[in-house]
């Protein structure tokens, strides 16, 4: 036997050919380490003793989320965008400028400017949908009379003027981000979502500053309008429900009571006792119709609030609902006529609905003062659960409030209590 021979290969019988060696066996690894030997199988993520793996890699991904893209995208459309803005401004506003001698300039100009509103909206749909700017659409222009009302309400309109200025500066900037996105994308991608933030920050800027409604009075305005509607829907409500109540209620009794006065005065000789049993029903119906009107009266403005007072005035509605109520009014001063009607009437349409659909068994109404607002509170230990949409009326008593610039804030989780919080103005009665 031979001294150099292997270790492994002498262990081995002689002449044995159909007996595998541990170096031919599939996957077997030498002594030396190596597994290179005929034989041998590479199986996928065989470790050899040095620890090293030969398992494939998933594949490189650019970890890039929705919003990095919508950036991009919104980075590499800006070039195409801002050139059109640019020939737009500049063609529509030389064209104007530079006819304004003729007859023609000035309508031109109106043109382009209206045309330069539709570019604005165009502009503020994109940044909405690609960087997610939530930017309000600026009121349409109101109606004037005339063509020279319509020309120059035009030619004043501030969110077109500042939309063609949008389009002007827009081109450089279009240029650089364009260049600086496709740039980054194809050699910069690592650091291609803070490039791409930082550019549409800019751009976000631009959008709110120049494409945004003009200022805090134009939506001033756009909600006194939708103020000034529901005060004349809730007139016209009230109207008809004054005008329905005295038709089918006081003005039925009035006519019912003529007639049996009529026969009355018919039978007063022939049969004077069923004269005074007609008398006698005719007097019933007088009270019953004198009430109807009393409640009319006090769901108009009741003579108790414009004698004695908010406080007074809250007792007695309190005193007609139909679980104990306590009232607390800490007031110094009474508020202005109109604002003390609204209170008042607030806090009888709540009690109405403690009585309605709370479910209570007590209730309280406080009213004070805090700084420039009147505060008015009522609050009850009910089921809870009522909504501001939740068919209680609370809804169009918001709608109210809102038009004379007040809050209604509703607390209610189920099981309650229940809270509801009322905001109004404070304007103080004229010294008489």
């Amino acid at each position: 036997m031979s001294a150099d021979l292997d270790p492994v290969e002498s262990a081995e019988p002689s002449g044995s050919a159909d007996t595998l060696g541990p170096a031919d066996r599939p996957g077997a690894v030498d002594r030396h380490g190596s597994a290179d030997r005929p034989g041998t199988v590479d199986r996928p993520g065989t470790v050899d003793r040095h620890g090293s793996a030969d398992s494939p890699r998933p594949p490189l991904r650019l970890a890039y989320g929705k919003e990095t893209w919508k950036e991009i995208a919104f980075l590499l459309s800006n070039l195409f965008t801002a050139l059109a803005g640019f020939v737009y401004a500049v063609v529509s506003i030389a064209l104007g400028v530079g006819l304004a001698v003729t007859v023609i300039g000035l309508p031109l100009l109106a043109l382009g400017l209206g045309g330069a509103r539709l570019l604005g909206r165009s502009e503020r749909a994109r940044a909405r949908a690609l960087l997610g700017v939530k930017v309000a659409e600026p009121s349409p222009l109101p109606a004037r009379g005339g063509f020279f009302g319509w020309l120059w309400s035009r030619l004043k309109d501030p969110v077109a003027w500042r939309t063609q200025l949008y389009g002007l500066i827009r081109l450089p900037w279009g240029i650089v981000t364009f260049t600086v996105g496709l740039v980054s994308l194809l050699v910069l991608w690592p650091v291609l979502p803070f490039l791409a933030r930082g550019l549409t920050n800019g751009d976000r800027g631009m959008v709110r500053g120049l494409l945004s409604p003009s200022d805090e009075l134009e939506r001033r305005i756009a909600e006194l309008e939708s103020d000034r509607g529901v005060v004349v829907d809730t007139a016209a409500a009230d109207l008809r429900r004054i005008e329905r109540d005295l038709h089918d209620g006081a003005q039925a009794r009035l006519v019912a009571l003529a007639m049996g006065l009529g026969l009355a005065k018919e039978k007063l000789l022939d049969d004077p006792e069923a004269a005074a049993a007609m008398v006698d029903e005719a007097h019933g119906e007088v009270k019953l119709a004198l009430q109807e009107l009393r409640d009319l009266a006090r769901g108009i403005h009741p003579a108790v609030l414009t004698d004695r007072g908010l406080s007074a005035a809250l007792s007695s509605v309190s005193a007609r609902c139909t679980v104990p109520v306590k009232v607390r009014v800490d007031l110094v001063e009474r508020p202005a006529e109109a604002i003390e009607g609204i209170a008042y009437f607030t806090v009888s349409e709540l009690l109405q609905n403690v009585s309605k659909h709370a479910r209570a068994r007590s209730a309280s109404v406080d009213v004070w003062r805090s700084g420039d607002r009147l505060m008015l509170q009522v609050e009850d230990d009910g089921a809870g659960g009522a909504r501001l949409d939740g068919g209680t009326g609370l809804a169009g008593l918001a709608e109210r409030l809102g038009a004379v610039d007040g809050l209604l804030v509703v607390d209610s989780p189920e099981g309650g209590p229940t809270t509801v919080t009322a905001e109004l103005p404070w304007r103080s009665r004229p010294v008489s």
